[in-house]
């Protein structure tokens, strides 16, 4: 796992996403790398600075049981997921395809059977700071970072559960979680030889600066075509709302200058989101696109087939507004749409009545 956070930290540095050009460059840029970037803050680092390590290092304190973590599933994660890990079609197996003898051994015999249909994340991951490091910082996909560490420790000790590594009335905590480390089925499935995991706080590169006769200057910019800079519309607004995240406006001119470590001149993402859009727009950013395309079949049905559907129905408004903030399935398939519960009752409203009028 890439350490980003701890990277951020030992060089104190954040690069930019704006375009800047010429002597310009120079302007407000780190001591470390001249021309480059500036100082992170010490805020963002700390947002940033959310890793846990193998070792458990960064591990909040908490506990979660199986039975909450089974609930927390159902409502959360089962409608991408499947209910018992099996997937549904949209994303790849979670639990299967390990044994009794793998958690005895640490070693996963299947990964070695090539009759396995599939390798499922059980199968290969060595380390369950992963799954909670993961499940932590980026799920659910519609609210990432919504989950508190009680909630992570119970959809860790679920899936640990459904892969029999945990009993059924398991609760999973901070003091424990090293003992169910040892049970893991692939604990011994990867590789320790390499400074990443164990440099004992010596940097994970030796190698010695061998430059010789360098040019004693270079200056560093780049140039984005004025035609192509706002080409995929503002990237501002293109970050799912969490984390102080900074960015270039696209649809203004690039940044004359660096910023400072205050950020000023940056887009912030908080504030991009924040203006009044309409409804293609909050189609767009709430990920609407990632299951339904306008005219074809994606995930789901297309915006065109469901106005089609609906089309002259008594009380279709109500009934979309309700399945869009409960989720649910069997209307166009088995695939169930996931519940968008963090959505206004102004912005389902007007979501669904765009989509009742095939997108106009």
């Amino acid at each position: 796992m890439f350490k980003l956070a701890k990277f951020a930290k030992s060089t104190l540095f954040v690069a930019t996403t704006c375009f800047v050009i010429g002597s310009a460059v120079a302007q407000n840029s780190s001591t470390h790398f001249p021309g480059i970037g500036r100082v992170a803050t010490p805020a963002e680092v700390a947002a940033w600075d959310i890793d846990v390590r193998p070792d458990f290092k960064g591990l909040p304190k908490g506990s979660g049981s199986v039975e909450q973590g089974q609930k927390l599933w159902e409502s959360k994660c089962s409608v991408c997921h499947g209910t018992f890990g099996e997937s549904n079609e949209i994303f790849t197996p979670i639990i299967g395809g390990t044994s009794a003898d793998d958690i005895k051994t640490g070693r996963v015999a299947s990964l070695s059977d090539r009759k396995q249909p599939q390798r499922t994340t059980i199968m290969k991951v060595a380390t369950v700071s992963s799954l909670w490091d993961y499940i932590y910082r980026a799920m659910p996909w519609n609210a990432p970072r919504s989950l508190t560490p009680d909630d992570t420790f119970a959809l860790v000790a679920y899936l640990l559960s459904m892969a029999e590594v945990v009993p059924d009335d398991f609760v999973l905590s901070n003091t424990n979680i090293a003992e169910v480390q040892k049970r893991m089925p692939n604990r011994n499935g990867m590789t320790l030889k390499h400074g990443m995991w164990n440099s004992k706080g010596t940097p994970d590169v030796h190698a010695t600066a061998c430059m010789h006769n360098c040019v004693q200057f270079v200056q560093i910019g780049s140039e984005l075509p004025g035609y192509a800079r706002n080409a995929h519309g503002n990237i501002a607004e293109q970050n799912r709302q969490y984390g102080p995240f900074r960015g270039s406006d696209s649809t203004k001119p690039p940044l004359a200058k660096l910023p400072g470590a205050a950020g000023e001149g940056l887009a912030h993402a908080s504030e991009t989101h924040a203006i009044s859009k309409g409804p293609a727009a909050l189609f767009k950013s709430e990920n609407c696109t990632a299951c339904h395309a306008m005219n074809s079949k994606l995930v789901g049905p297309s915006v065109a087939d469901i106005a089609s559907k609906y089309q002259g129905q008594s009380g279709a408004l109500d009934k979309l507004m309700a399945k869009v903030k409960n989720g649910g399935s069997g209307v166009w398939g088995a695939i169930p749409m996931p519940p968008q519960a963090q959505l206004s009752e102004e912005d389902r409203k007007t979501l669904v009545t765009w989509v009742l009028s095939g997108g106009k």
